[in-house]
This record gives C-alpha cells, sequence and structure tokens, in this order.
C-alpha cells in the first residue's frame, strides 16, 4: 500500500512543509501590508486632516470678529469645544483641542471616545508632548508631527497653527496606534498559529517515519546478526515498507548467491587441500618405500649376513619412520578436547630441557630455561609438553654448533606466551607464509608436521601460534641474534569448555 511507502512518507512530509511554506509568505506579504509603519503612517495622515479640519473649522468660526483675544472666558471656550467636536466627529480614534501659548488649553474633546461618557479632560501622561507640539507648531509657523513609540502602541500628535482672532493659538490633535490589535494582528497570529500547525504536523510525521523506520532497521540488523550454518547470510523477512523491502529482497538474493559460491569455493579448496595432502603422503611415504626395497633386494641377494641383517635394520628404521608419520597424521585429523588443570610451567620447561638434553650435546648445543611465570595457568599439561617438544626439537635442528635453544614464559595482562627461539639462519621468505600448513618444512628430512601439530594444540587452548621477533641478544644495544622465535600466545585464564 502507499501509506506503508517511504516515499508516501516523504512526500507527506513535503507537503506540509510547501504548505508552511505558503503561510509563511502570505503571512509576511499581509504583514508588509498592515506593518506597523504602515499603520503609524497612514494614522499621521489622519492627524493631519483632523488637525486642518480643526483650522477650517476655526477660521469659520471666528469670521467677521475683529480684535484679538488673549484669554478666552468660559463662554468662548465652550465655544470652541464645539468646533473641535465637529471637526473630529467624523475621525475615529482622534482627540484634539485648541492650544494659546498664553492659557494653555483653550478646549479639548474626543468625540469618538469609546468609554462610558464623553472624555472631556486631557491626557495627563500626554500634557508635556502636547504643549511641546503646539509650541513647536506655533514657533515654525506651519504644522509639525511628532511619534512616541511604546512596545504595545505608537502615539502620533499634530500641530498646526491657527489663523484667527485668538492670538498665537494652534490646534492639535492626537491618535494612538496600537501594534498588538487589529486585522493585521489577527493575520500574524492567525499565520503564527497555521505555522506552527504544519510544522509540528511535519515534526510529528517525521519522528513517526524515524521510529518506525529505526525500529524495522533494528529487526534487520538483529536478523543479520543471527549466527547462521558456516557463516552465510541469514535470511530476512519483510519489513513492511516497500523501499526497504526491495533492499531486504536485495539482501536476500545476494545472501543466495554467496552461499553458493562459498560452496563452491569449500569444495575446490577442499579439493586443492586434499591434493595437497595426498601429495605431501605420497612424496613422504614414497621415500621410505624406496628405501625398504632398494635394502631388501640387496639382503636378498647378498650371501653375506652382516649385509643383510644391516639392510634388515635400516628397513625397521624406515617402518619406524612411515609409523610416526602416520601416527602424526592421525593426531592432525582428530579433534582435541583440552583437559585444563593448574600447570607448573618452570616444571614443564624444565623436563622438556632435560628430555631433549642428550640431543643437543650430540650436535653441541644448549638448552636454557629462561624465565617462567610463578602462577600456575590452566592448560593441559600433556598436549603443551607434545607442542613444546616439537618447537624445542625444531630449535635444535636448526641450530648451529654452540647454540643457544632458549625457553621462557610470561603473563601479559590476559594472556600467557610461551616462547621458543633459537640462533639458527630463521625462517627463509618463501616459507613464511604457509609455515604452519602441513608438509611445509625447511629440511629435506623434515614431514612438515611438527608446527601444524603445534597450530592444533594453539587452537585447542583457545589460542594461536606465531613466528615473532627473536628477542635482542646483546645487553644495553640494538642488535638481534640471528635465528626464529615460536611464540605461543594461549588466554589466561582460559574460556570455559564446552
Amino acid at each position: 500500500m502507499l501509506s506503508h511507502s517511504l516515499r508516501a512518507h516523504l512526500l507527506a512530509l513535503w507537503i506540509l512543509i510547501l504548505a508552511s511554506a505558503a503561510a509563511t509568505g502570505y503571512l509576511l506579504a499581509e504583514f508588509y501590508a498592515e506593518s506597523a509603519t504602515v499603520q503609524v503612517a497612514q494614522a499621521e495622515l489622519q492627524a493631519a486632516r483632523a488637525c486642518r479640519e480643526i483650522g477650517d473649522r476655526f477660521a469659520f468660526f471666528g469670521a467677521g470678529w475683529t480684535g484679538s483675544v488673549t484669554d478666552p472666558d468660559d463662554t468662548l471656550k465652550g465655544q470652541l469645544t464645539d468646533v473641535v467636536v465637529t471637526a473630529l466627529a467624523s475621525q475615529p480614534g482622534v482627540e484634539g483641542g485648541i492650544w494659546t501659548a498664553a492659557g494653555g488649553s483653550a478646549a479639548y474633546a474626543f468625540p469618538t471616545y469609546e468609554g462610558t461618557g464623553p472624555k472631556t479632560d486631557l491626557p495627563a501622561a500626554e500634557i508635556d508632548t502636547i504643549r511641546r507640539i503646539n509650541a513647536d507648531a506655533l514657533s515654525a509657523d506651519r504644522p509639525v508631527a511628532t511619534r512616541r513609540a511604546s512596545r504595545t502602541q505608537t502615539l502620533v500628535v499634530q500641530g498646526c497653527p491657527l489663523r484667527g482672532p485668538l492670538e498665537n493659538a494652534t490646534a492639535w490633535t492626537m491618535t494612538r496606534v496600537h501594534t498588538d490589535q487589529g486585522r493585521a494582528y489577527g493575520q500574524l497570529l492567525a499565520g503564527f498559529g497555521f505555522l506552527a500547525a504544519t510544522v509540528l504536523g511535519a515534526a510529528l510525521l517525521l519522528g513517526g517515519l524515524l521510529l518506525v523506520l529505526g525500529r524495522r532497521i533494528a529487526r534487520l540488523e538483529g536478523e543479520l546478526a543471527r549466527e547462521t550454518q558456516e557463516g552465510e547470510l541469514p535470511r530476512l523477512g519483510a519489513t513492511g515498507l516497500r523501499e526497504l523491502d526491495r533492499l531486504v529482497e536485495a539482501l536476500n538474493a545476494a545472501g543466495t548467491r554467496l552461499a553458493a559460491a562459498r560452496h563452491r569455493a569449500a569444495e575446490a579448496e577442499r579439493l586443492a587441500a586434499l591434493g595437497q595432502l595426498v601429495a605431501g603422503i605420497a612424496h613422504e611415504i614414497r621415500n621410505p618405500l624406496a628405501a625398504i626395497r632398494l635394502k631388501a633386494e640387496n639382503a636378498l641377494a647378498s650371501p653375506d649376513p652382516v649385509r643383510a641383517r644391516a639392510a634388515l635394520d635400516l628397513v625397521l628404521d624406515q617402518v619406524a619412520r612411515l609409523d610416526r608419520l602416520l601416527r602424526d597424521l592421525l593426531s592432525l585429523t582428530q579433534p582435541r578436547r583440552t583437559a585444563l588443570a593448574p600447570t607448573d610451567l618452570g616444571s614443564v620447561f624444565r623436563d622438556c630441557a632435560h628430555l631433549h638434553d642428550d640431543l643437543a650435546r650430540t650436535r653441541f648445543v644448549r638448552i636454557v630455561v629462561e624465565a617462567a611465570p610463578a602462577e600456575r595457568p590452566p592448560l593441559d599439561i600433556g598436549q603443551i609438553r607434545r607442542a613444546l617438544d616439537n618447537l624445542v626439537l625444531n630449535a635444535i635442528q636448526h641450530s648451529p654448533p654452540d647454540g643457544t635453544v632458549r625457553l621462557s614464559g610470561s603473563r601479559e595482562e590476559s594472556r600467557l606466551r610461551i616462547r621458543v627461539s633459537d640462533e639458527g639462519p630463521g625462517v627463509c621468505e618463501p616459507v613464511r607464509s604457509r609455515l604452519f600448513d602441513p608438509f611445509v618444512t625447511g629440511r629435506p628430512d623434515g614431514t612438515g608436521l611438527g608446527l601444524a601439530i603445534v597450530r592444533e594444540i594453539a587452537r585447542a587452548h583457545g589460542g594461536q601460534v606465531r613466528l615473532a621477533a627473536p628477542p635482542p641478544r646483546a645487553t644495553g644495544t640494538e642488535a638481534t641474534a640471528p635465528g626464529a622465535t615460536f611464540e605461543l600466545d594461549l588466554p589466561w585464564p582460559a574460556p570455559p569448555i564446552s
């Protein structure tokens, strides 16, 4: 449905924003047309017209007078008030009067006052402004206007000189522009109300959209994080949003293709590994079999019993070699289960050094136990002994005469690191990338299974084995001895065994 489409939500949001923009434009146009400045200008025109009207009425009233009057009496003031009332009766919201320099206010009226009765008293708050505008008009002998603005209103006052028998007389008018009232103010409030409603609607719609999207994307993330067999992408369910569901369908299709490609790659890798394994086994078996066949033929052909005995001894040696090869192969293929127990690593190091000490002496090599942690890490002692045997034998076989094989262990945060180093020529570059693969060796007489077995033992403990840089041998210098250092990196404490 369109209502469930992301495009529909965005379209509705766009329409709301467009309506807000239109309302804002209308509000600005109307507010400009009816702004306070325009209202004040209109009020000034009205006050000027009212002041001229008082002047015209006063001129008609004083027609035919002779002489002059400096201080009007009460009767004259009443007549002048009638003049002002008549002049301002058609000017809504305008009050005014007649002012003399000598006596001050001679008349005042506010005929359109909307109070309970006619207003007859001068506005006390504006007396100073009225006095000043009349003085300015009399001094300039021409109409003068002023305005005084406050937060809610603007006061407009107009003064104009009068011609007639009354000496030094001026007329004045005053009106107020209330900027917080009237049609423009109502339009302003209506515009802001509509703008607020549209913005709130847009915010609510966008918030709902983001909430829905957030929940559905979080659900997709949870489904993607779910564990699957062989690392395949999980099958994602529909979200209800058309655009998002198209992405879900694309991901599902990509997952199907990835699973098929992974299966083909795994099959090809399995066949390649099997071919490599078969080639390695064939190579390792062919040499002993060739030696056995040759010696057996010599023993049968030779009448000398001593030579026959020597040939049979060599046959037995080659059979033992084949037996060790098969045992190592079985060790690689069988799953390893660890039986962890607190282990005295120093004792394991010393036992390993003692076990291989005779072989080391025959090759003029020393075995040195350098350091071991005092704590007892949880290890499978049998498997760790076998891993150390393989690493120490490998180090002895690659050490030169007068060389040294070193065993050390240390705890570094939550890791146990066991190192076996030698001073031989090191590992050649072509072998480094495949050093722990089966049948990879740098010695003509090696099977290439020892380091592969060490790797499997490390993995069974939740760790790894790697070829590390050899430690410095010259104290206080940066010099390092040639050779190789193999490092077992194991967790300490070990993770729970399932």
